[in-house]
């Protein structure tokens, strides 16, 4: 008989290069790309148009800021009250909707339930149809609206939200629920007393998550609400495109104004986004 072969232990420094890579991917591809458009946006408009790395002979960037805050009669303000009065009404209804749904369908079993969830899955997987949708708008009342906007990102991200609650709901104990019954708890007091301030991770998460996908949304404002009036910062990019065209040094300062909010929101918040992501995805 041959004698058996050691096993090989794994290297040390496998895990070590390979975090090494993954950080220098992901600078090359996310953080390089953001220093370009810092460093155009602070440039007078003769070194911006070079769109090259060196350094700006002169520092313009609170001219920049000015400029393009006032331009077209301080569209880029009205677009930032757009953006957070959907961003948080969206997100708003959103949390609510989704966790209570999510609570149903994880503590009582019926049979409507695999309807229900066929429905939640349809929503991740069927496309939006725009044509169709301006049609409900517009018998509702609702289209070139605000509300109609809001209505529009929760119906959007109502599915994952839902399946999202739903996994982590079903690591909270029902004892829980059956103790708040005993102690004369209502079906909304147990929910909103007892169970939804345990969903706190969760609902960081999609807090997050949702409020970064609603305000850099560009597609939806652009279909369903035209107008000056309802212009969000997504499309203040696409307003500004022609009219910066030959002045580079404001279109990247545009591009930085709206850039920075949802990059400090991410920054703060990565490790609540991951908490809440894996915390449903082992029942305990």
């Amino acid at each position: 008989m041959s004698a058996r072969r050691p096993r090989r232990r794994p290297t040390k420094w496998r895990p070590i290069v390979t975090g090494a890579l993954a950080m220098a991917v992901a600078f090359v591809v996310f953080v390089v790309p953001f220093l370009f458009i810092a460093l155009q946006a602070v440039k007078n408009r003769r070194d911006a148009s070079r769109l090259n790395f060196a350094w700006p002979s002169e520092w313009q960037a609170w001219q920049n800021f000015r400029d393009v805050i006032s331009e077209r009669n301080y569209m880029l303000l009205l677009a930032y009250f757009n953006s957070t009065v959907i961003t948080v009404g969206a997100v708003a209804l959103l949390i609510v909707l989704a966790a209570m749904v999510g609570y149903v369908l994880q503590r009582r079993r019926s049979r409507l339930n695999g309807i229900v969830m066929a429905l939640v899955l349809a929503g991740l997987m069927i496309p939006p149809a725009v044509v169709p949708t301006i049609w409900v708008l517009q018998g509702l009342g609702l289209f070139k609206t605000i509300h109609g906007m809001i209505l529009i990102q929760v119906a959007y991200g109502l599915s994952f939200s839902v399946l999202l609650y739903r996994a982590f709901i079903a690591t909270i104990p029902k004892e829980l629920d059956e103790a708040a019954i005993i102690d004369g708890a209502k079906p909304l007091q147990v929910f909103f007393r007892v169970i939804l301030p345990l969903l706190r991770p969760v609902t960081v998460t999609l807090i997050v998550v949702q409020s970064i996908a609603i305000f850099n949304d560009f597609t939806n404002p652009l279909y369903y609400l035209p107008g000056r009036e309802n212009v969000t910062v997504q499309l203040t990019l696409y307003n500004f495109q022609s009219q910066f065209s030959s002045q580079m040094n404001l279109l990247f300062m545009n591009v930085l104004l709206v850039t920075i909010p949802p990059l400090i929101v991410f920054i703060f918040f990565n490790r609540q986004i991951v908490a809440g992501m894996t915390a449903g995805a082992v029942k305990g």
